[in-house]
Parts: C-alpha cells; structure tokens; sequence
C-alpha cells in the first residue's frame, strides 16, 4: 500500500489543523493505521492509532484531549485532528499502514508496514 500525508503547515499556539493520510494500492480497510511524528533531534514517538474498523483509537498522553484520530474506508483516508496545538507538536508528522485481521491498534514502530513520507507541522507561540 502507497501511503500519501497531506494537510500540515504552519499554525499559531492554540490553532488548530487536520492532517489527511490517503491510500491506495491495497483494500483499505485491512489496515490498522496509526500516526507518528520527529521533532529535530528527537526520536520519532507514537502519536495516536486506529484500528481497521475504527471501531478503537489509542492516543499518546501528550496529545489526549487535544488531537482526534479518524477513518473513512470509503475514501481510503486516515486523518488526525488536531487541535490546540502547542508549539511542542512541532514536528514531521508520519501516517503508517498494519495489514492485520482483527481489529486492534498498534503502538509501536516495529509493527508497521507502510509509512508514508512526512508533513511538516509548526506551531508558533
């Protein structure tokens, strides 16, 4: 599966912006999909997960209350909501595809298959 993020760009604090992670080349809905970003100099961490039916999300606690993880299988895409923002959230944001059978989520990098490129987030105080 080909994974394409869009939708980043830059914010002030407290603004808010709504990534979009489209997919082709596979059925979509066998994927659990998930959401990871790298500030400079940092390891990239988990963001928020989805799983295949949407029917379960799972946030880092960083971004609780704040971000919203979403799917349309009928559109192919995954999205993040993202809502005020803090300069913290600064970061290359990267979407990520699990094939998998059941509907689950997943947490960590090892267990994705596709990543998509990144899209790049700033938030200005």
């Amino acid at each position: 599966v080909q994974l394409q993020a869009s939708g980043g760009g830059l914010v002030q604090a407290g603004g808010s912006l709504r990534l979009a992670c489209a997919a082709s080349g596979r059925t979509f809905g066998n994927y659990a999909m998930g959401w990871f970003r790298q500030a400079p100099g940092k390891e990239r961490e988990f963001v928020a997960a989805i799983s295949r039916s949407g029917s379960r999300t799972y946030y880092a606690d960083s971004v609780k209350g704040r971000f919203t993880i979403s799917r349309d299988n009928a559109k192919n895409t995954v999205y993040l909501q993202m809502n005020s923002l803090e300069p913290e959230d600064t970061a290359a944001y990267y979407c990520a595809a699990k094939s998998t059978s059941i509907s689950i989520i997943y947490q960590t990098e090892i267990s994705y298959d596709y990543w998509g490129q990144g899209t790049q987030v700033t938030v200005s105080s």
